[in-house]
């Protein structure tokens, strides 16, 4: 028996930023490199991933990456963590790792990185571990799960998945390999827990295909599909929707481009020819003859919808007559974004049908779905993973009607560490694990105190006041100026105004009587007393910059 344990780094009590480590014996596997998109709150933030920590100060022992489709949940940090400099092998299937190479951040190293391509017939031998994989169903092609087979047994780790009969070739699951998988001793099942609370049975996808084409055919004017860009089940069914409905195909968004080139190659797509037209061409076609597919950056359409709603997108306006078709069910953090794009689209005179109102489409294991896994796999213990709290406790649940105690699951935190011995599990120490938030370049710069500065500015304003002093004469040289903005309107506050010039003078005039001189403190006096000041009289509190500046006779100084 050796030592194993099992880290949430993250993708728990949270969505997305799915990254997981196994430590056994000695070497580190690290399943998945997800990021999540950022909370409401998080503003201006572009995407959240990992913190690197505990991989960084473990590089050596790391053994590989191993990822199990081409989400942004499960891949998107893995480029942020390359442009380190850090050169580990990478295992995925022919589409992840080609999704992965189109967002790598240095386009000089894309071919440079260890990447290795497997499938589900692939077998690896490390020192004292063995990794295998099987087939899943979800919304993009050639989905893995992965099983480590340690000294303390077989731990089974699922990705996104669900149990559709429906589906074939490369979306299809192998339930003999489950079988075969479950026949063994599995000490530990990493358990999909998105759609674990819901009570409802999904769609298949054959249904879902169904309800598109028939929208598409009676809709008799223009329709505007959005999508994520990496849900490639979603994209095939709006061509198929396209060519079944007689009309032409024109693609919009960046990621999407990128995406469906990259999926064609390799053909995971299939579209007939002459059915992609180029956006500029839209005004030579009938309102009733034309698809547009949509989506944003970071792979999210909402965010594009909005600017075709108020005419601040090149090519595409959203206008009455078009119908636009929301086929993607929001991430938690995109809810209220939802509802603005909903109530913008409609002011254009659009009208939003959304896939879930109707049926239920989801690329997540049901309660169903998920104890027919813990039957096939038969494992000792259950970690639920991929989901908010609510979701795993809901997992917990569904877990325990299928047999297995609840002293045998799990519900971990970010950081937390299960340790495996002589086939029992239990707590240990956790280790560094959090969120590092991106914004534009700037990796990990952000952090909460720039975070609560922006959102006083957006809730509150900023006040800028600007005063000129002789500080060899003690005196100020003119009036304080002051320019307020998302504060208060200046025109019909003027009162407000002028008195709070009349503070700065006199916090300034004030200071100026000491012996000693400190540029941070007569600027923090300036501060604290303008900041009472108006929260005295407005019960707000906006963010306060004093500019100080000097003059002394042919020398002038601005701190």
């Amino acid at each position: 028996m050796g030592n194993v344990k099992i880290i949430s780094l993250g993708g728990v009590r949270e969505n997305g930023k799915n990254i997981y480590a196994v430590d056994a014996d000695g070497e580190i596997f690290v399943l998945d490199f997800g990021l999540k998109y950022p909370e409401n709150e998080m503003l201006g933030i572009d995407v959240v991933v990992p913190d690197f920590t505990y991989l960084e100060e473990n590089i050596d022992r790391i053994a590989g990456v191993f990822l199990t489709h081409g989400h942004a949940d499960a891949i998107g940090a893995l480029p942020y963590f390359l442009h380190k400099g850090y050169n580990i092998p990478i295992f995925g299937s022919k589409l992840t790792i080609s999704l992965v190479k189109n967002n790598i951040i240095d386009t000089k190293m894309k071919n440079k990185y260890n990447f290795n391509v497997i499938d589900e017939n692939s077998e690896i031998d490390f020192e004292k571990v063995t990794i295998s994989f099987f087939k899943t169903t979800h919304t993009i092609p050639d989905s893995l799960g992965i099983v480590l087979n340690t000294s303390e047994g077989k731990i089974v780790y699922t990705g996104d998945f669900k149990f559709d009969f429906s589906q074939t070739g490369p979306y299809e699951t192998n339930l003999n390999r489950l079988a075969r998988i479950g026949e063994e001793n599995v000490v530990a099942l990493l358990s999909d827990s998105s759609n674990a609370e819901s009570m409802l049975s999904y769609n298949t996808d054959q249904e879902v295909t169904s309800y598109i084409n028939e929208t598409f055919k009676y809709h008799p004017g223009r329709i505007i599909a959005a999508s994520v860009a990496s849900n490639i089940v979603r994209i095939q069914q709006i061509i198929n929707a396209a060519e079944y409905s007689n009309r032409k195909l024109a693609i919009s968004g960046r990621d999407l481009e990128k995406i469906v080139r990259t999926a064609m190659k390799l053909k995971y797509l299939k579209l007939s020819e002459g059915l992609l037209i180029p956006l500029k061409d839209l005004k030579n076609y009938p309102d009733d003859q034309l698809v547009i597919l949509e989506t944003g950056k970071m792979g999210e359409p909402m965010k594009s919808l909005q600017r075709m709603a108020i005419g601040r997108y090149k090519n595409v306006r959203i206008r009455p007559g078009d119908l636009i078709m929301i086929t993607t069910s929001p991430s938690y953090a995109m809810e209220t974004a939802m509802a603005k794009t909903k109530d913008l689209i409609y002011r254009a005179g659009g009208e939003v049908k959304t896939l879930n109102d109707d049926i239920n489409a989801t690329g997540h294991a049901s309660r169903h779905d998920l104890q027919m896994l813990i039957k096939l796999i038969h494992p000792k213990y259950l970690v639920p993973i991929q989901g908010e709290y609510r979701q795993l406790a809901a997992h917990q649940e569904i877990a325990e009607e299928a047999g297995i105690s609840s002293k045998n699951v799990f519900i971990s935190d970010i950081g937390d560490v299960l340790e495996i011995k002589k086939g029992a599990m239990h707590q240990a120490k956790s280790v560094p694990a959090g969120d590092v938030m991106i914004d534009g370049i700037g990796v990990g710069d952000i952090g909460s105190i720039v975070l609560r500065d922006r959102k006083m500015l957006s809730e509150d304003g900023v006040f800028v006041s600007t005063v000129t002093i002789d500080r060899r004469n003690r005196k100020i040289i003119s009036t304080p100026k002051i320019v307020a903005k998302g504060f208060v309107y200046n025109k019909t506050n003027q009162e407000l105004l002028n008195d709070s010039k009349e503070i700065i003078k006199k916090s300034v005039l004030e200071y100026l009587q000491k012996d000693d001189f400190d540029w941070s403190e007569i600027k923090q006096d300036v501060r604290d007393d303008l900041s009472k000041f108006l929260f005295d009289q407005t019960k707000r509190h906006p963010v306060i910059l004093p500019v100080i500046m000097e003059v002394n006779q042919n020398k002038s100084n601005r701190q």
